[in-house]
């Protein structure tokens, strides 16, 4: 078994972690058994400190520290828009080109390199106080947060990658399933209806201007119908109808208006709809057309 020591800076910010993370996660052959030990910024690990963790220097990678393959703090690297992650990616990119088309990763090692060298200071509304739900904000306040030691903040950053990375991959999944759906219009505007077990679907297509739409899970048979906050179609008429013909489906009418439920994960015992997504596009149409 092929041993490795992955050597980042204490107190590891956005882009060790994520450089890490890429190791770890896309050259899971050589690192997902990886070991962690953490340096001074811009120092390397001493060779008897790494025997001492059972490694010989040849063992060990350093990520955005000790000025190697992938630290980009060197005085040649310094104005170029790269970063730890950056470099550590298209060290991946080499190994598995397919990773290039990956849109989902790229986004990710674009965002990071953005926020490494402090991009965010151009978006929109800079100084609002929704970033600091964003991960590299959430990592400054984990420094404040006690008890915690470098591993954990890394371990932390971790597991905010993971999670990034799968809503990323829903929403570029989403965008191709978008157009599998079926559009129509009602008075309020455009509407969708669509079979895909994707539940990130109803989301996405009302951030693209869909005042509703209906999702039907074609393995489970559930229905959801949502109506985006901001217009004025109250799904309630909606509900009415669909219990008046479906008497073995568990429907959920929220009291906002806005959504009608059939399947939830928050909800165990739902049975699903005997309804087509057919039969409840007619009865929308004929109801707020």
């Amino acid at each position: 078994m092929v041993k490795h020591l992955i050597v980042t800076h204490h107190a590891p910010d956005l882009d060790a972690i994520g450089a890490v993370w890429l190791l770890k996660r896309f050259d899971a052959q050589h690192f997902a058994d990886a070991q962690l030990s953490f340096v001074d910024p811009g120092n390397t690990i001493h060779p008897s400190e790494a025997e001492k963790l059972g490694f010989q220097m040849h063992e060990v990678t350093h990520v955005d520290t000790g000025q190697g393959e992938f630290d980009h703090h060197q005085a040649e690297r310094g104005h170029l828009r790269i970063c730890a992650s950056s470099l550590v990616f298209d060290h991946i990119c080499q190994l598995h080109p397919e990773e290039k088309e990956n849109e989902a990763l790229k986004y990710l090692v674009n965002f990071i390199t953005e926020i490494d060298h402090f991009g965010e200071i151009n978006w929109p509304e800079a100084n609002s106080p929704r970033y600091c739900f964003m991960i590299h904000e959430l990592l400054e306040g984990f420094e404040g947060v006690d008890p915690h030691d470098d591993d954990s903040q890394l371990n932390f950053g971790m597991r905010c990658l993971d999670c990034a990375y799968s809503s990323l991959r829903d929403n570029f999944h989403a965008e191709a399933v978008l157009k599998e759906g079926q559009d129509f219009s009602l008075a309020q505007g455009k509407s969708l209806a669509i079979e895909t077990r994707d539940d990130h679907i109803i989301k996405y297509a009302q951030k693209k201007g869909y005042v509703l739409v209906i999702r039907r899970d074609p393995k489970l048979g559930e229905m959801r119908i949502k109506a985006r906050p901001d217009v004025d179609l109250d799904l309630k008429p909606l509900a009415e109808a669909i219990q008046a013909i479906d008497h073995k489906g568990t429907w959920y009418y929220h009291p906002s208006g806005k959504m009608l439920l059939n399947g939830s994960k928050k909800h165990r015992h739902q049975r699903p709809t005997t309804l087509s997504i057919q039969q409840v596009v007619e009865l929308v149409k004929g109801i707020y057309e």
